[in-house]
C-alpha cells in the first residue's frame, strides 16, 4: 500500500491506493506540484501480506460467501427509480415554496382538494399577491410544470420496463401494489432465490424488530434495524397505507395488530407481512391467491398506458362501467376472504397455551 500526498500550495489531498493507484483530485488552488511518495513500515507490510494469504486460503476452500451484484437490467431499473425519487422531491419543495406563499400573506387554501391542478393553478394564477410573491409563485408553477414532465417521462420507461418483467407484473396482483412499489422491491432484492428464508429477506430490507436485553424475563422486541434499502422500506410502508383500505386478510392482520400495538407499529408490521408475501409469491412462481381480477387487469391496462400504449377508442369507453359490477362482486370475495381469516386467527388463539414462557416468549411480536 502507498500514500501519496498531493499538494498545491497550502492545501493537499491524500491518496492511499491499494492495489492499483486511482486519481480523483479535488479542485487545489494555484501554486507550484509537489508530490511525495510515503512507503510502509516493514511491519505493515508483512500484515498486510498474511492477511492476503489468508484471504486467499479462505477462496480457495470456498468459504467466502460471493457478493450478489445486480445485473445490468436491476442496475438500470434502480438509477430510474433513484432519479424519480429526486425529481418528486424537487416538485415537492416548489410545492412547499407556493404554499409558504400563501401562508406568508395569509390567504386561506380553496376548498377544492388539488391546489395544484388543472383549477388549482387557475386559481394561483389570479390571486392578487405582491410582486415579489407573485414572482416566486410563477416560478414555482414554471418549475412544477417541468419536473411533471420529467416526472412522466421517467414512470413510461419504468413501465417499459417492468412490461418485459413478469415478476414486478406479479406483485402487482396485490391490491393496494402499484408499479413504482413492486418496481423498488424488485429492484432493492433483485432475485428472491438468493434469501434462503423470508426471515433472511426481512433482516436484508431492515424490517426485522431488534430484542435488546438479557435475563430471565420474556423477550420484548424492539424498533426495527432499518439496514439495508431505505427506499424498499419507505416503498412498503407506502404500499402498507393502500393495503389496509382494501378488504383482504391483509387489512384483518392491521386490524388486529393495531389493536394490541398502536396504528404506527401496526403500518410497520403490515410492510413487514407485505415483504415477507412477495417473497413467497416470487418463490413460488404464483399470483395473489385473494386478488381481484378485474382490478389486476385495470391496473395492468394502466401500466401499459403510461408505457406509451395508445388508449383505446369511444367505442371501447364503456368497458369500465360494464366491469364495475364485477369489480363489487370481487370486492365481496374479498371481504369474505378477510372475515374467514379473522375467524382462523380466532381458533388458533383459542386453542394456544394460555401463556409461552422461556426465551421465546414474544407477547409483541406480530
Amino acid at each position: 500500500m502507498t500514500s501519496l500526498v498531493l499538494g498545491r500550495g497550502t492545501s493537499d489531498c491524500r491518496y492511499e491506493h491499494e492495489p492499483q493507484i486511482r486519481f480523483s483530485p479535488r479542485s487545489l488552488p494555484g501554486g507550484s506540484i509537489s508530490l511525495i511518495v510515503r512507503k510502509e513500515t516493514s511491519q505493515q507490510r508483512i500484515s498486510l501480506q498474511l492477511d492476503a494469504r489468508a484471504l486467499a486460503v479462505l477462496c480457495w476452500k470456498g468459504e467466502i460467501d460471493a457478493v450478489w451484484m445486480p445485473d445490468e437490467r436491476c442496475r438500470i431499473l434502480r438509477r430510474r427509480l433513484a432519479r424519480r425519487e429526486q425529481l418528486v422531491h424537487a416538485r415537492s419543495r416548489s410545492k412547499n415554496e407556493i404554499s409558504a406563499v400563501l401562508q406568508r400573506r395569509l390567504i386561506e387554501r380553496p376548498g377544492f382538494a388539488d391546489l395544484f391542478g388543472v383549477t388549482g393553478r387557475r386559481w394561483l394564477a389570479e390571486v392578487e399577491l405582491p410582486v415579489e410573491e407573485r414572482e416566486s409563485v410563477d416560478a414555482g408553477l414554471r418549475q412544477i410544470a417541468f419536473l411533471d414532465g420529467e416526472i412522466k417521462a421517467v414512470e413510461q420507461l419504468i413501465a417499459q420496463q417492468a412490461l418485459a418483467w413478469p415478476e414486478i407484473r406479479r406483485l402487482m396482483t396485490v391490491p393496494g401494489v402499484n408499479l413504482i412499489c413492486a418496481a423498488t422491491f424488485i429492484a432493492a432484492i433483485g432475485q428472491a432465490d438468493r434469501f434462503l428464508t423470508h426471515r433472511r429477506l426481512v433482516a436484508y430490507l431492515g424490517l426485522d424488530p431488534q430484542v435488546r436485553q438479557s435475563g430471565e424475563a420474556p423477550a420484548r422486541s424492539g424498533r426495527i434495524s432499518k439496514r439495508g434499502s431505505a427506499s424498499s422500506r419507505w416503498a412498503l410502508v407506502e404500499a402498507a397505507w393502500s393495503v389496509v383500505k382494501q378488504p383482504g386478510p391483509l387489512r384483518a392482520f392491521y386490524e388486529r395488530v393495531r389493536a394490541r400495538r398502536g396504528h404506527g407499529r401496526a403500518i410497520v408490521a403490515t410492510a413487514r407481512k407485505l415483504a415477507i408475501l412477495f417473497w413467497c409469491m416470487l418463490k413460488r412462481g404464483e399470483d395473489y391467491a385473494h386478488q381481484r381480477p378485474a382490478l389486476t387487469k385495470k391496473k395492468l391496462r394502466e401500466l401499459a398506458l403510461t408505457a406509451g400504449a395508445k388508449p383505446r377508442t369511444k367505442a371501447a369507453a364503456g368497458i369500465w362501467s360494464t366491469n364495475r359490477a364485477i369489480r363489487d362482486a370481487e370486492r365481496a370475495l374479498t371481504e369474505q376472504a378477510e372475515i374467514s381469516y379473522k375467524r382462523m386467527v380466532t381458533d388458533q388463539q383459542a386453542g394456544r397455551p394460555s401463556r409461552k414462557v422461556g426465551a421465546s416468549a414474544t407477547p409483541e411480536r406480530a
